[in-house]
């Protein structure tokens, strides 16, 4: 998982971020390729490097060679919702535009409906918002948290002629949202750059984390201060030898007279019905019978379709059950490019020291079908795979 801070000291704008992005690492050919699937045409964007109060960033240009045109919200999320983009980004895109229809509509007295965007409405916009989604998305982001935003003063000139700054609907975005400084004679902070940050990030201190990557995306002025915005990625950092913790249930019932090839059966379908872990241990019972106790590890939210299982499919009259804690190793899933193509491997980490790695045998399993090879060599070349990738992840820290 990776997160990102966007630190504000000069405001926030949409080219802004799309140029903290790519001062960050993301190609521009690759945000290019992604914003294809828009399916509109009209636009380019541009990307330089510049230098503002002796620091480097980078500025970004959407230049678009349509006039000025006004847009209905229902014209954009038809954009969006006809784009190949994938369904996660448009709904983050159109939620963006939506909170600026609402934002526009409170500051005008009029409905949503009769709102015609201006300058938000433009193909640069679209692109400044939908860009920004999908570089957070090719960036591996996850989490996005903002300092204060500063936000200059003075006066604007829009389509709505002489604004104070901030902008009125700037002003209805960041409503909850720490915010600072008068003192610097500039719209710092565009209704474009509002929407964006009060839509994707949470302004609390973020967590403990390990830098990776610095971007700086700067503004088109020169300014008393330096005119970037900075966009930190990181990955988490725990301070603490963390475990996860979790309460489930333990269902327990000793048995002496099933036919012991129903369990193979059995257990499949407890873990169908929802079964964290299921095992068998050999017991003697009265009279030295010889015995099975079946255990059952689950959930709260299924142990009543387990127990349905257990009376339907078993001898059993009856079972114990008891609450019961556990610590975990936190686990992920990734997958590693082998010879024999990607396989999915099980990696268990404490904070951020990676701890085990695992192969999922179903994948090396198939494999091995597959290739008719043995299992243990898929394994094996899984393994080694995983144990190079262990020590590329492992030089972060």
């Amino acid at each position: 998982m990776k997160l990102a801070y966007l630190d504000c000291p000069s405001g926030i704008s949409g080219n802004m971020v799309l140029g903290a992005m790519l001062d960050a690492g993301l190609e521009l050919d690759t945000l290019k390729e992604a914003l294809a699937g828009l399916k509109i045409s009209g636009y380019e964007i541009e990307a330089r490097k510049v230098r503002r109060k002796e620091l480097a960033g980078t500025l970004v240009d959407v230049r678009t060679s349509e006039g000025q045109v006004k847009r209905h919200l229902d014209d954009i999320l038809e954009i969006i919702g006809e784009s190949a983009l994938p369904e996660d980004a448009k709904e983050r895109a159109g939620a963006i535009f939506t909170r600026l229809a609402e934002a526009e509509a409170r500051v005008h007295g009029v409905s949503v409906e009769e709102i015609h965007f201006h300058e938000v409405g433009g193909l640069d916009a679209i692109v400044d918002v939908v860009g920004s989604v999908i570089g957070l998305k090719l960036l591996g982001i996850e989490e996005v948290y903002s300092s204060p935003l500063h936000l200059g003063r003075g006066f604007v000139e829009c389509a709505h002629g002489f604004l104070p700054v901030p902008a009125p609907a700037t002003l209805e975005l960041v409503k909850g949202v720490p915010v600072y400084g008068w003192d610097v004679e500039a719209e710092l902070v565009t209704p474009t750059g509002a929407a964006i940050i009060s839509a994707l990030a949470k302004f609390d201190p973020p967590p403990p984390m390990r830098v990776e990557r610095i971007g700086y995306g700067a503004g088109h002025r020169d300014l008393p201060i330096p005119n970037l915005l900075r966009l930190v990625v990181a990955t988490p950092y725990h301070t603490a030898r963390e475990f996860e913790e979790d309460t489930v249930i333990l269902l327990e019932t000793n048995i002496d007279d099933m036919n012991p090839e129903f369990y193979e059966y059995v257990m499949d379908k407890l873990f169908r019905q929802g079964a964290l872990d299921v095992f068998l241990t050999p017991i003697q019972m009265k009279r030295n019978r010889p015995a099975i106790t079946l255990s059952i590890i689950v959930g709260q939210k299924d142990v009543d379709e387990v127990l349905e299982v257990i009376f339907e499919e078993t001898t059993t009259l009856g079972l114990r059950m008891q609450e019961i804690q556990r610590k975990k190793l936190t686990r992920e899933i990734i997958v590693i490019d082998t010879r024999y193509g990607p396989i999915a491997v099980k990696v268990a980490k404490l904070g951020n020291v990676v701890k085990n790695i695992s192969p999922e045998y179903e994948e090396c399993r198939r494999i091995a079908e597959t290739y008719r090879i043995p299992l243990k060599e898929v394994y094996e070349e899984a393994k080694k795979a995983a144990i190079t990738w262990r020590h590329d992840e492992t030089r972060l820290y």
